[in-house]
């Protein structure tokens, strides 16, 4: 508990100086919001008026107590271009996000952990240089270039699978589950490749520790010393890669969700970029922070589960 409590505490700063960063970046952008919305030959009073109603002509630390103050009352103002409120467009936004980030790292731990534990157990063999050669395939394949070929194969070639858009989860899970798959094993396969590399350095470290010697020399079954006692120890650096990743994920992956159509919470904060809509911007970037942070302390609390000396600490 002392822990969480104390990581709890650490959001808080790193948050406030996130806001003050993010908001002093966005007010030297240069552009100006009320003309990309409203364009250049607008009428002066027009602007005039909507950078009143906006505070854009209030000094740079006025206008920043003023949002920071929403922030804390949980209102992240209006979009300047839409009118709707930010916390609305983000939670839209982060619904897809989520699904993609679950879908993509279920496919990348499927086939990164086995494939790590399988070239540990068989260094220098067959099966561990060919782990080797896909995950550096993997690493090395752009993930659009990927995406792309995944679109020509399974949605030009042998049309099975949607090229693009999204469909709600309750709504029609398989039409879902179908505009999913490709942009998950897009997003899985580049995050497997990682994955599989840091499990089979891990599991050749612990496989040659004095305690794993000492349960084969008792007679345990190899298939249970290997996924019961090794891999259990050999998961705190995968984890650790794996909260990254998710926490990578959850900030939206601009790039494969502008191939695949799918509308994350990366690609709302690109539009609301260009548009220089920069309630959204700081709405966006204020959330995936708060996640982000919030799946690192996820991760902490799993160190716990998986070693228990480390529960006496927390």
């Amino acid at each position: 508990m002392r822990m969480i409590a104390g990581r709890l505490l650490a959001l808080l700063p790193v948050l406030f100086g996130l806001c003050v960063l993010s908001f002093a970046l966005l007010a030297s952008v240069p552009g100006d919001p009320v003309t990309a919305m409203l364009g250049l030959e607008a009428d002066p009073a027009a602007i005039a008026a909507l950078r009143a109603k906006y505070a854009l002509d209030d000094p740079l630390p006025l206008r920043f107590l003023a949002w920071f103050w929403q922030v804390l009352q949980g209102d992240l103002g209006r979009s300047i271009q839409t009118g709707r409120p930010v916390l609305a467009m983000i939670g839209a936004a982060l619904v897809p996000t989520l699904q993609l980030a679950l879908a993509a790292l279920l496919v990348s731990l499927v086939i990164a952990i086995p494939a790590g534990v399988v070239a540990a157990t068989r260094r220098n063999g067959a099966a561990d240089f060919a782990a080797t050669l896909l995950a550096l395939c993997g690493l090395s394949l752009p993930s659009f270039w990927l995406g792309i070929l995944l679109i020509m194969g399974f949605s030009i070639a042998l049309p099975v699978l949607p090229s693009s858009g999204h469909a709600p989860l309750l709504a029609d899970p398989g039409e879902a589950l179908r505009h999913l798959a490709l942009p998950a094993l897009t997003l899985g396969a580049a995050m497997a490749a990682a994955t599989m590399r840091m499990t089979r350095a891990a599991m050749i470290e612990v496989l040659s520790a004095d305690y794993i010697r000492t349960a084969r020399a008792k007679g345990l079954p190899a298939r249970r010393v290997v996924w019961r006692h090794a891999l259990r120890n050999a998961l705190m650096p995968v984890v650790t890669l794996v909260g990254l990743q998710l926490g990578q994920l959850m900030g939206g992956v601009v790039v494969t969700e502008s191939v695949f159509s799918w509308p994350g919470i990366g690609k709302l904060t690109v539009d609301a970029i260009f548009a220089r809509d920069y309630p959204v911007v700081q709405g966006a970037i204020l959330v995936t922070a708060t996640l982000f942070v919030l799946i690192n302390l996820a991760t902490d609390l799993l160190y716990t589960v998986l070693d228990p000396r480390l529960r006496s600490r927390a």
